[in-house]
């Protein structure tokens, strides 16, 4: 009887975890203190991103979850797909992943921002056949509705991105595949690369509706924001006062985007390309309250992971009279590693007015 009375015990206390664990609404990790063996609260955190993503996706229910990441390094070392069968967010009871201390917080400064850098290897595969260019990796993988990133440092993945002639080893990130899926937010982040050191070659590939990036930050990266697949052009889609820095491949691929792509207070410079349209070129985009300066190509068309296709129609781009664009144009970069608005615009210089960067205010 007495066994019997613990095994019960035990079966209870396992059926309480499980409950309170189907209706969490924080995970809170931290990569130098958290174990994944704690319940992820604040005073005993995770360690990992991963079993972080791995509570998500076991979840149940309704209601807003928020995964807070203290300041740290988290190496992924394999892909973080966050696709939770019976949990259900909206619009205003979101997913949310985000540093513990935010841009526009007093205490911040560019060292807290947590960092992103994936490590796992690349996949040889691409739709069951070998990938001709050299593999892949995704970073952070978002196959739900209603979800915000916000103010993590994303690096990409340290490998020789062209070993030969026709190759390409890319990371990508933050990725979404699902055509249908609606509503991604990624805001204050800061995404940086070094072509020869661990190369960033694709910040945002997000597929289907609502995907709106703004105060961000894209420095030294390939490309930046790719509007990817969508089972109808997709809506609701803004690109909004974010800074695009010496990026060596295209800024904005607006493939799947519709006309209704809002695009306003960006700053794009000492870049390679800055804006690439479907093959088609069907779709024009209007640019309002921008600085572009400093490029070699304004618009090109097709292309994709190996390449940039060729010359577009740079009528498909419409200008507001408040849009500056400079070819030959140079940007004034904050170098000093110290000072809270490294890497943004230094005050006073051209397009600093316009808002761009991590900082909402």
């Amino acid at each position: 009887m007495k066994t019997l009375k613990s095994a019960s015990l035990v079966l209870f206390a396992l059926i309480m975890n499980c409950a309170v664990f189907a209706q969490v609404n924080e995970i809170f990790i931290d990569p130098d203190s958290g174990s994944d063996q704690n319940p992820g609260s604040r005073e005993q955190p995770l360690k990992s991103l991963l079993e972080a993503a791995k509570r998500v996706n076991e979840s149940t229910g309704t209601g807003a979850l928020t995964i807070y990441l203290s300041e740290g390094i988290y190496g992924l070392d394999a892909p973080v797909t966050i696709q939770p069968a019976n949990r259900h967010f909206s619009k205003e009871q979101r997913l949310t992943i985000r540093a513990a201390v935010l841009p526009d917080d007093s205490e911040w400064n560019p060292g807290k921002m947590p960092v992103i850098v994936s490590t796992m290897p690349l996949d040889s595969e691409q739709n069951g056949r070998n990938d001709p260019l050299g593999g892949k990796s995704y970073g952070i993988q978002i196959e739900t509705s209603h979800v915000t990133i916000q103010g993590l440092r994303v690096l990409g993945t340290p490998v020789h991105e062209r070993p030969a002639e026709g190759m390409v080893r890319r990371n990508y990130p933050i990725v979404r595949e699902g055509r249908s899926l609606d509503d991604l937010r990624i805001t204050q982040c800061l995404f940086v690369g070094d072509i020869v050191a661990i190369p960033n070659h694709l910040g945002i590939l997000a597929s289907g509706q609502g995907i709106v990036v703004d105060h961000c930050v894209f420095y030294r990266c390939k490309d930046a924001i790719v509007f990817w697949f969508s089972d109808e052009p997709a809506m609701n889609c803004e690109v909004h006062h974010n800074l695009f820095v010496g990026n060596y491949g295209a800024n904005v691929w607006s493939w799947s985007a519709a006309e209704d792509l809002k695009f306003y207070n960006n700053v794009i410079g000492n870049t390679n390309i800055v804006w690439v349209l479907n093959r088609d070129e069907k779709n024009s985009f209007t640019l309002t309250n921008s600085l572009i300066a400093g490029f070699n190509e304004l618009v090109t068309r097709g292309g994709g992971a190996g390449g940039f296709g060729e010359k577009g129609d740079h009528t498909k781009l419409k200008y507001g009279k408040d849009v500056v664009i400079n070819k030959e144009g140079t940007l004034k970069i904050e170098e000093d590693p110290v000072k809270r608005n490294f890497l943004h615009l230094v005050p006073g210089t051209p397009g600093a007015d316009l808002g761009a960067g991590l900082f909402y205010y």
